[in-house]
């Protein structure tokens, strides 16, 4: 027998071995592969995606319910009433006879009234 094809025995009967056993470990492999991104999402959803949508939500309602002499603050920090509302502007007036027209998304939040008279 030639000392190579002994060498052959050896090796191929091993790459056979290998080749069956890891087929079975590779589909648990592919199963928790597939698994964890799809657990990732569902977790991103529910601690990121989900709560900004309701408060984008929240946000629409109450750009919905703005109405004149309402007390608002704006993203920049500038507080004042509503004089004027219009599709996409709101006028507030920030002291006597200054006037600011500012984009209808960039107002936070609606202050209680009698917030600003008191500051």
């Amino acid at each position: 027998m030639n000392p190579l094809d002994t060498l052959l025995d050896l090796i191929i009967p091993a790459a056979h071995a290998q080749a069956a056993g890891g087929a079975a470990p590779a589909q648990g492999g592919l199963l928790s592969t597939l698994l964890f991104p799809v657990v990732l999402i569902v977790i991103m959803y529910f601690l990121m995606i989900r709560p900004q949508m309701k408060r984008q939500k929240e946000h629409k309602a109450m750009l919905d319910k703005l109405a004149k002499g309402d007390e608002v603050i704006t993203n920049g920090g500038i507080a004042g009433s509503v004089v004027a509302i219009g599709e996409v502007f709101v006028t507030i007036e920030v002291a006597n006879g200054v006037e600011l027209r500012v984009q209808r998304g960039a107002i936070a939040s609606v202050l209680p009234k009698g917030t600003l008279k008191s500051a």
